[in-house]
């Protein structure tokens, strides 16, 4: 398959016709058009419908364009490490929650660039779930995630690299107080339940027939050790080392019982165009983590 009918492809469903792709690739509508029926027949398959000078994909060009965006990825990956020469270790398609872009990521970068000042790296914020699937897909290398509650893909590796219990945290003052007494007596300002955290959170409230005051419930964790520090309420969350660098007025109360654990770590595409870079960025990662 001739990657030139992939990007002429590509292009007519990107720009809806045959002309504009023509003039975005430099050639005429008419090599254009048939680079695309060659695709077509490639594949056994019909990918465009035209309607005057129109034209959309069909319902299997839909189902190929995908893989067709991740070819064209992993071209221009080959050529660029072929540019870059032996002493490039080409560009790591990284993603992170949004919470460890600011916690956990920059030391993690850190110790890499400290050994690979020449990596290139692509970071895509977002939801740890969908980033897993991205993973998974092909889309992204590598991600730093919380720990999906599904079981990671046979094309992905998992990899911890560290382990946050639940504590209660609390204004100053509430120190050498009974955590399970905070819960019920204080206001409660609740960890969203749409992320682990805060599920994982609900789940202990309930198991021990705990039913806060609740006052509100957000998705953010600095955002909710602000509130406490403003003696807003209480609350329930992973003990986050970001939690306590900001100078709030707050106190960490461990549970009596046994706590859940939401664990951070990296999902790796086994066979990504650069799963031995993601691989390097892991073992430095968990050297990172290993010095704090």
């Amino acid at each position: 398959m001739d990657i030139r009918y992939v990007q002429s492809f590509v292009a007519v469903v990107e720009s809806g016709s045959f002309a504009e792709a023509a003039r975005r690739l430099d050639l005429t509508a008419a090599a254009v058009a048939a680079r695309v029926r060659s695709l077509e027949e490639s594949l056994a398959a019909p990918l465009i419908q035209r309607s005057g000078r129109s034209v959309r994909p069909t319902a299997q060009g839909l189902q190929v364009l995908e893989s067709a965006h991740a070819l064209l990825r992993s071209a221009r990956d080959m050529q660029a490490l072929a540019r870059d020469g032996a002493g490039e270790v080409g560009e790591l398609r990284l993603g992170a929650f949004v919470t460890a872009m600011t916690s956990v990521l920059p030391s993690l970068l850190q110790r890499f660039y400290r050994c690979y000042p020449k990596a290139s790296i692509f970071v895509e914020p977002g939801a740890s779930v969908e980033l897993c699937r991205k993973v998974a897909a092909g889309e992204l290398d590598a991600a730093v995630v919380v720990e999906p509650q599904f079981a990671v893909p046979k094309t992905c590796d998992w990899l911890v690299l560290m382990e946050e219990p639940l504590v209660v945290i609390a204004p100053a003052g509430s120190a050498g107080e009974d955590a399970h007494e905070l819960l019920r007596r204080e206001p409660f300002i609740r960890y969203n339940r749409n992320v682990l955290g805060g599920q994982l959170a609900d789940r202990y409230l309930r198991d021990h027939g705990i039913v806060p005051r609740q006052r509100l419930e957000i998705d953010s964790l600095l955002a909710i050790a602000a509130m406490v520090g403003k003696g807003l309420g209480v609350s329930l969350l992973p003990d986050w080392p970001a939690l306590w660098e900001g100078g709030q007025s707050l106190v960490k109360v461990a549970l009596p019982d046994r706590a859940p654990v939401r664990r951070v770590g990296l999902i790796m595409a086994r066979h990504s165009p650069h799963a031995a870079l993601a691989r390097v960025f892991a073992d430095e990662a968990v050297r990172a983590f290993a010095e704090n």
